[in-house]
């Protein structure tokens, strides 16, 4: 009878000790994948920080942009100077990930690009609703709009 008991005990402290094994190992298994999800996760993030690191410096650059072509604009006399550095600092920005929005005049608004500054009586049927002209250009960042292009739209009245 002793010896039955010996031997039940013995079971018994076996399947408490499969059951705690089983239970860490699922732990360990459970933290692994999390562990495993952290460095994926972390790795893009990562990524996406290298990706919008200058989004700061070349957000501050935009103006001077603007004033160029302003400038160009302007002038009556087409000063090469200009043009070779304005067209150096653009050709520099695009290889930083720096893209204009493409020119939305006659395209309906979308706000994902666009933001409207003011509404103005639609000079045809046809441009009711529509973008009539661009007051500042807007911009992406790997494709990540970091300026919105301002833009004037015709009213559907």
């Amino acid at each position: 009878m002793a010896k039955k008991k010996k031997e039940s005990k013995k079971e018994t402290e076996e399947i408490t000790i499969e059951e705690k094994f089983s239970d860490l190992n699922d732990k360990h298994l459970r933290l692994f994948a999390e562990f495993e999800n952290f460095k994926k996760r972390t790795a893009k993030e990562r990524i996406e920080l290298y990706k919008t690191a200058g989004e700061s410096v070349l957000s501050a650059l935009l103006p001077i942009i603007d004033d160029f072509e302003r400038s160009m604009k302007a002038s009556e006399e087409e000063d090469k100077g200009v043009v070779l550095i304005y067209n150096k600092l653009i050709s520099i920005l695009e290889s930083k990930g720096l893209k204009a929005i493409d020119n939305p005049i006659g395209t309906e608004l979308n706000t994902d690009f666009h933001e409207a500054i003011t509404n103005v009586p639609a000079p045809s049927d046809d441009m009711k609703g529509k973008i009539i002209d661009v007051i500042e250009k807007g911009y992406f960042l790997n494709d990540k709009v970091i300026r919105y292009a301002k833009v004037v739209v015709a009213n559907n009245e």
